[in-house]
């Protein structure tokens, strides 16, 4: 396993960001798109010996559009949005994306996503990306059962879980649970804290977490033999979103051996 950091857990330009979060230690950084133009981005990623793990893919869609839009055209626009999205990721190197649910679970909706993540996973295959779903409360995808009973329904083999430690904790599942059930189809894991019923991602153990249940993630995550990344997703409005990231890397790191 290797350790990641969110980049917008900090604010400001890449200049600032970039250097903040190399010199705590991280290698990896997870990206949303479009945030930074990509010359900037890639020159300070190579100076500062970055690398992307992730690309948070459906950030910054625009308003309207949608990947179950009762609309064709609004869809085909969305899907056009999510491609080059991911065309953005590949050039600066992510191996993993991801997409969050819109908030209709109705099966009819179902069938849309079904028929738009079909067509991405297949695009983010073709560019050596492996494709993720984000189970999100309120969400189309609320849990981590629905999210997989979906990913087990469109039966592509490019589309994985994208487990959110904090969202498992507004929905009351056991992560433990969660993640043996996922097996080999858990493709990124997102560290966060929150107070059970809100997604405020503070920092680790600030919230519900405890050092023994984030012990036990790790456990499990090693148990399905889980070799791909780990990474802070901390909210940029925290008191002090620098020692946040500096404090909960320190605790994973007490825990398990990243490298």
């Amino acid at each position: 396993m290797e350790l990641s950091c969110c980049i917008w857990a900090l604010s400001g330009s890449v200049k600032k960001i970039l250097p903040q979060i190399a010199n705590v230690g991280f290698k990896y950084i997870d990206i949303q798109p479009f945030v930074f133009a990509h010359d900037d981005i890639q020159t300070y990623m190579h100076h500062f010996n970055l690398q992307v793990s992730c690309l948070a893919t459906s950030f910054g869609i625009p308003e309207g559009l949608a990947l179950d839009s009762e609309n064709e055209l609004l869809t085909a626009h969305a899907l056009n949005y999510t491609k080059k999205a991911l065309t953005y990721g590949k050039h600066l190197g992510a191996k993993v994306a991801y997409l969050v649910p819109g908030t209709d679970g109705s099966p009819k909706a179902l069938s849309r996503y079904m028929r738009s993540f079909t067509s991405l996973a297949d695009q983010a295959s073709k560019l050596g990306i492996k494709l993720c779903v984000e189970h999100f409360p309120g969400s189309a995808f609320p849990t981590v059962s629905s999210t997989l009973n979906f990913i087990q329904a469109v039966d592509h083999p490019n589309l994985y879980l994208l487990l959110d430690i904090g969202h498992i904790q507004i929905s009351k599942e056991d992560p433990v649970e969660a993640i043996s059930s996922a097996g080999p189809k858990l493709g990124y894991v997102h560290l966060d804290d929150n107070d059970g019923q809100n997604d405020l991602h503070w920092s680790l153990t600030n919230g519900v977490q405890t050092e023994n249940s984030l012990r036990q993630i790790f456990e499990a995550l090693k148990k399905i033999q889980y070799n791909g990344h780990v990474s802070l997703e901390l909210s940029a409005n925290l008191t002090n979103p620098l020692e946040a990231l500096i404090c909960s890397r320190e605790l994973v790191l007490n825990i398990i051996s990243i490298s």
